[in-house]
């Protein structure tokens, strides 16, 4: 027996104007973007955070460390609120 993969396409398909896969590329690439930052800021605040507990680091690092996630997770569950609304 042979399976009919013709029925079965995978992947995302073209990203000509117009398709549906083209509309939403801007907003996959900001989801992928807002996790960058976070994950970057989430290392940064927990490195300082240590830091500051070994006396390697200011307690000013971690806290606005700390500080700058909070505004950017903030941010991000706005967005998806305000993309979901619409």
């Amino acid at each position: 027996m042979t399976q009919d993969t013709s029925q079965h396409e995978t992947g995302l398909g073209t990203l000509e104007p117009g398709t549906r896969q083209r509309a939403q590329l801007p907003t996959r690439i900001a989801d992928i973007a807002w996790t960058a930052l976070w994950v970057l800021v989430a290392a940064w605040a927990v490195w300082a955070s240590v830091g500051a507990v070994r006396g390697t680091t200011a307690w000013a690092y971690g806290a606005a460390a700390w500080v700058l996630l909070a505004v950017a997770l903030t941010m991000r569950v706005l967005v998806v609120r305000r993309r979901t609304r619409t």
